[in-house]
């Protein structure tokens, strides 16, 4: 069996999904369908620009096993491009945008990396220059808000028993640069149901919301969004206001759902169907094989790190 993601958004703030209706299966423009089987995009994250939607995502292909950073632009419902925007010899994923100063920053989730690594955007859409670390630790998901004078960075860590899965940590500094400082009471939350963030974090009636995955009984079943009541350097409390499932969104695709994220005027969701397929056994095969000759590596050249 194997994960089968689809991309969609509305044209709606992320704070629109707190009000009574939530998330509207016909407000809701998805993505097509990858051309291959067994590819997916999930992770989806965007903005408005040029008149253009753009949206980003992991572009993730079984026989590959490495997620790329793609991006589609939409033209008010009309797809008009798509190409791919960041590409490493690690597996990306979670393409979280920042706009800081005047400029448009990525933070991927790159974990098999080992750090945690900033990215600026040279050229909109396709081109992104690593500029800082912000994390020495293989950080999962990282999700960054502004607030109370701070920034503050919601992540996960890899680890035995699923533990990027059940760990909620946070991070506070200055400025987005950093010196990023992790916080006193790590892990503030430990359970499967509400931990691993999950989209954009956004203030709404003074409080920092944060979307985070429920993994259980499955990898990315459903959002649920947490309130930060409590967020300083040395406290942290939260409790859950909502939580989304992916029943009646999409037909086929009613398995999980694990993204909300948001530009503040569009919402970018993701769902899940679990597959199963006679050609499984093959396409592992041809991984196994790929790997064996070093056929996995990246497509094209990775730009060093910025001093």
């Amino acid at each position: 069996m194997f994960d089968d993601w689809r991309v969609g958004f509305i044209r709606r703030p992320l704070s629109h999904v707190l009000d009574e209706a939530g998330l509207g299966a016909d407000l809701i423009v998805w993505l097509p369908p990858r051309p291959r089987s067994f590819q997916f995009i999930a992770d989806p994250f965007g903005v408005e620009r040029d008149g253009l939607t753009t949206v980003f995502f992991e572009h993730f292909d079984y026989r590959v096993r490495r997620g790329e950073i793609h991006y589609a632009q939409y033209d008010g419902d009309r797809l008009v491009r798509e190409g791919e925007a960041l590409i490493e010899p690690f597996h990306l994923s979670y393409p979280s945008l920042i706009e800081n100063d005047g400029e448009l920053y990525m933070l991927p989730e790159g974990h098999k990396s080992g750090v945690l690594t900033l990215y600026r955007c040279e050229r909109f859409p396709d081109r992104w220059a690593p500029v800082r670390r912000l994390l020495d630790v293989p950080a999962i998901d990282a999700t960054v808000v502004q607030h109370d004078g701070l920034w503050w960075m919601f992540y996960a860590l890899p680890g035995p028993d699923d533990r990027a899965m059940r760990e909620l940590h946070v991070a506070w500094a200055p400025r987005l640069d950093g010196p990023w400082t992790p916080h006193a009471a790590n892990p503030v939350r430990a359970d499967f149901l509400s931990s691993r963030p999950g989209g954009t974090a956004f203030v709404h009636d003074g409080a920092v919301h944060l979307p985070v995955q429920e993994c259980r009984p499955t990898y990315g079943a459903a959002v649920r969004l947490l309130r930060i009541d409590e967020l300083t350097p040395d406290g942290f409390s939260a409790v859950e206001v909502r939580r989304f499932t992916p029943d009646g969104l999409l037909t086929g695709y009613s398995d999980g759902l694990h993204t909300l994220s948001d530009d503040d005027r569009l919402t970018f969701i993701d769902v899940k169907g679990l597959r199963r397929s006679p050609a499984e056994g093959g396409v592992r095969t041809l991984y196994k094989m790929r790997r064996l000759l070093g056929l996995n590596g990246p497509r094209r050249p990775v730009a060093p790190l910025a001093a």
